[in-house]
């Protein structure tokens, strides 16, 4: 039996969960170029894309955004959404047309309080989620600014 992503996260919920969080779904789309958050903004909701691409930036002074990492199908949109001060430290833009499923973050987090199941549980995929998200920051700004990129082999 092979593993679950660790991006993709309702893949790596138990079903119960996974049952639990799409209760709170609600289908969104994005037409392509559309920015669907900016660094800074307030964190009051995340994503799981259903089909398309979103794009995940860095601001850089001076220069146009670094592209951080490309998300897909299965894949969380949004994790400060999780953690004080509900800031936004991303961007996020559509780079195709995106359909998602939409989550009120206040539901969701009143939910992981009131079910310690199911917090513990949507609290470890989002906490893989960010340890993938932290290896693809520190590769892709080595692409970027070091002398000779990242030199990945891992």
């Amino acid at each position: 039996m092979s593993t679950p992503s660790p991006t993709r996260i309702c893949e790596a919920l138990p079903g119960d969960c996974r049952s639990r969080l799409m209760e709170l779904a609600r289908e969104v789309n994005f037409a392509e170029g559309t920015r669907i958050f900016r660094e800074g903004g307030r964190a009051d909701r995340f994503w799981i894309v259903r089909s398309g691409t979103v794009n995940l930036d860095v601001h850089v002074p001076g220069r146009r955004a670094a592209v951080m990492e490309s998300l897909g199908t299965g894949q969380l949109v949004g994790c400060s959404w999780l953690f004080e001060p509900y800031s936004w430290r991303l961007g996020a833009e559509a780079m195709t047309p995106v359909r998602t499923y939409e989550f009120d973050a206040a539901r969701v987090r009143t939910l992981m309080d009131a079910d310690t199941a199911f917090g513990s549980a949507l609290g470890h995929r989002v906490g893989q989620v960010l340890a993938h998200r932290l290896q693809a920051a520190r590769v892709r700004l080595l692409d970027l600014y070091a002398p000779y990129g990242s030199g990945s082999f891992l």
